[in-house]
């Protein structure tokens, strides 16, 4: 086993979630992708060229279950879900043209402060996206 695949299963331990086959190759394929958000069918399709076979269902009950024990957050645009494995308060590109949700540095978008919350009103998270098209 390797030295990935023992923090693949410590982190889901971690997370309080047992690590099944399918959770373990799921998360490997997934924190070992680049700062772009994935949808499920994308997430499906990564791990189907990687010769991981699950099916779509599973994907999705998979990263629901990590959403709901904090591993990702889910960005919603356009009715469609995304999910990062960045937790933190995030910025993010949205390509509209090819819908690719990608993190980004409050140095690449200029913003970096944030207006107070109204009185009696506290902030649960930031998710900033600015969305890009083609001129």
């Amino acid at each position: 086993m390797s030295d990935f695949d023992e923090e693949t299963i410590e982190r889901l331990r971690k997370a309080g979630l047992r690590p099944t086959r399918q959770r373990r190759e799921l998360a490997r394929l997934l924190f070992a992708q680049s700062t772009e958000a994935v949808t499920a069918e994308s997430l499906h399709a990564f791990a189907a060229k990687n010769g991981v076979k699950v099916s779509l269902a599973t994907v999705y009950g998979t990263l629901h279950s990590f959403c709901d024990a904090g591993m990702v957050r889910e960005v919603s645009i356009d009715s469609r879900r995304y999910f990062d494995t960045n937790t933190g308060n995030r910025q993010y590109f949205y390509f509209e043209d090819e819908r690719r949700l990608v993190g980004v540095t409050d140095a690449e978008t200029g913003l970096k402060e944030m207006p107070p919350p109204p009185e009696g009103r506290k902030v649960s998270r930031v998710d900033v996206v600015v969305r890009l098209r083609r001129d």
